[in-house]
């Protein structure tokens, strides 16, 4: 039941990412890519700035979105 939880955080990560930075989502699979690979660079992320955004789900979320917007924000810079 774990790993179905993480893929849905994931894809939801995902996809709230795609609103914020491009106003769409990256289709289901996109999505979870985008939200796990996020959740990784937003905990990299805030453990290098010693910010915790909490525990439980809500708080990996939050830290799976911002990786999610950072990853999307350094694609974009490539891409250009």
């Amino acid at each position: 039941m774990n790993l179905v939880w993480f893929l849905v955080m994931g894809a939801l990560a995902g996809w709230i990412a795609g609103k914020i930075t491009k106003g769409g989502g990256f289709g289901v699979v996109g999505n979870i890519v985008v939200g796990v690979i996020g959740a990784v660079v937003g905990g990299w992320a805030f453990g290098a700035l010693g910010i915790s955004a909490g525990g439980g789900l809500i708080g990996s979320l939050v830290t799976a979105v911002a990786g999610a917007v950072i990853l999307l924000f350094i694609v974009g810079l490539i891409k250009k």
